[in-house]
């Protein structure tokens, strides 16, 4: 397999296509090195347009829907980050690129070494991974400008909303089977927050996502 074509069509078939038009997004895909980040046995499918295993019975997400949450969320320099569900700390690389720290936390302590080494393998400095319940964020380390959930929530709990700085960002896919929503949800206030719904996909719910006291907006 010639690397570089794999990685020109993930970009130029699958994404591309998908309304991910940010440049910057798009250039970062070649800097971040997606199959550095995938299990060896899996290496071949880096660049398909699937959800590849991981340890501990978890799935990367599929390229292009990391593209896009990562063009929605906009995240700038001076921003602090929370990833939820580290998984191989391919998202988390793509979000240290565009912002300024990123904290991200996963329960499953195998998924944590691996993500671990992905990053330092890379030369990513400026991620911490945690071992936690990831499903209800890290509020010690908070507040956030920007939460990436790397994984499905039946409900947003109020809990994570409430890690938000103000103007900040929540990415997550709500719902449940069989079709979930991409949705981008901003700080507005203290109290009010607005719902933008992306697109519709489905991903396997986080480890201990429960079905929450929904957050009145």
């Amino acid at each position: 397999m010639n690397i570089e074509n794999a990685r020109f069509n993930m970009i130029e078939q699958q994404i591309r296509p998908w309304d991910v038009l940010d440049q910057e997004v798009l250039s970062l895909l070649s800097v971040v090195k997606r199959e550095q980040y995938v299990p060896a046995v899996y290496r071949d499918l880096a660049f398909a347009d699937l959800e590849l295993p991981l340890p501990g019975g978890q799935k990367m997400l599929a390229p292009r829907v990391e593209a896009r949450m990562l063009q929605e969320l906009a995240v700038k320099k001076h921003e602090s980050i929370l990833e939820i569900g580290a998984g191989s700390g391919y998202m988390a690389a793509l979000l240290a690129h565009r912002g300024q720290h990123v904290v991200t936390v996963d329960i499953d302590p195998e998924l944590v070494r691996f993500a671990t080494d992905n990053l330092r393998n890379n030369g990513v400095t400026n991620v911490e991974v945690v071992l936690g319940d990831a499903a209800r964020g890290l509020p010690e380390k908070g507040p956030y400008d920007v939460i990436c959930v790397s994984g499905g929530l039946p409900m947003v709990p109020q809990e994570l909303l409430e890690q938000l700085k103000v103007g900040g960002r929540l990415a997550a896919f709500v719902g449940s089977r069989p079709v979930m929503k991409a949705q981008i949800i901003t700080r507005i206030d203290d109290k009010q927050f607005r719902v933008a719904d992306v697109f519709e996909t489905y991903v396997d719910h986080l480890v201990n996502a429960m079905e929450p006291s929904r957050f009145r907006f």
